[in-house]
């Protein structure tokens, strides 16, 4: 299957890096990450398209097939463009819809609303990583279990750990009085393309400049080090960050399809 989408390009080739098996059925890839099974967007269907109607409970079904102990649903659907409209049906059969937006730049520059307070660097240490995932956790959404998300946060930062030391990027913090309280990482992702992953800030510290901050340092990490022509994320259209991304130099390319039932609306599958 031939991906068109920047977004599941990048995404792809994170998850290959990290140890995640993809196979290709022709219309549609099936990925696996057995060492992180609860990691929902490492363990799931990308469709070569949005279905026709009417075949929307049987692509769950492939899903329950392929992942017969999931407790999440998350199917992604390859394309340029697209609306959470078209996956009216995916939204009917229980699932969550989301059109992501796909951005990239090709040069950066400094936001108007620079944070000058804060230290700007690579995670080092031990205590920087637990930090890392501490950080995560306060991040994550209300809905989510703590314990069950520790995990899962617990084993990500161990696979970009291993993509740092692996050389094929690194991991960010912004740190005020000598605490984390923004991250991000961003890594090769092939072709002169570098992908963000999992732009957080602490909720105590938000709307402080900290996030378009720490991507423009970023950023220049990864035209200068990296050597990558294109840096590309993927964000909420309708969260506050993504004028954060536009501020430093970011455009919208694409739109990313995607749905998803969260384990906490799910039991096991099968």
């Amino acid at each position: 299957m031939d991906v068109k989408s920047l977004g599941y390009r990048t995404d792809l080739g994170l998850l290959t890096l990290g140890g995640s098996e993809i196979e290709d059925h022709g219309d549609h890839l099936v990925v696996r990450t057995v060492k992180n099974p609860d990691y929902w967007w490492g363990n799931f269907l990308l469709l070569a398209e949005v279905p026709r109607p009417g075949t929307g409970a049987v692509w769950l079904d492939r899903f329950t097939a392929e992942f017969p102990n999931a407790w999440h649903i998350a199917v992604g659907f390859d394309g340029t463009r697209g609306t959470v409209g078209d996956l009216a049906e995916f939204r009917s059969l229980g699932l969550r819809t989301e059109a992501q937006t796909v951005m990239s730049a090709t040069n950066v520059h400094k936001p108007a609303n620079w944070n000058s307070e804060a230290t700007y660097r690579p995670l080092r240490s031990d205590e920087d990583w637990q930090d890392s995932v501490d950080l995560r956790v306060r991040c994550k959404d209300e809905e989510l279990d703590s314990a069950g998300y520790h995990v899962f946060a617990t084993a990500k930062a161990l696979t970009y750990r291993q993509l740092v030391e692996a050389g094929y990027g690194q991991w960010f913090g912004a740190f005020v009085d000598g605490h984390l309280v923004s991250q991000m990482g961003l890594f090769s992702a092939g072709a002169g393309l570098a992908r963000f992953q999992s732009v957080e800030t602490d909720p105590q510290f938000r709307r402080l400049g900290l996030a378009g901050s720490l991507v423009y340092e970023v950023s220049r990490y990864g035209f200068e080090e990296l050597g990558a022509h294109n840096l590309v994320m993927v964000a909420d259209p309708d969260y506050f960050a993504i004028d954060l991304y536009r501020a430093v130099g970011f455009e919208g390319q694409e739109s990313q399809l995607q749905a998803e039932r969260p384990p906490s609306h799910s039991k096991p599958l099968g």
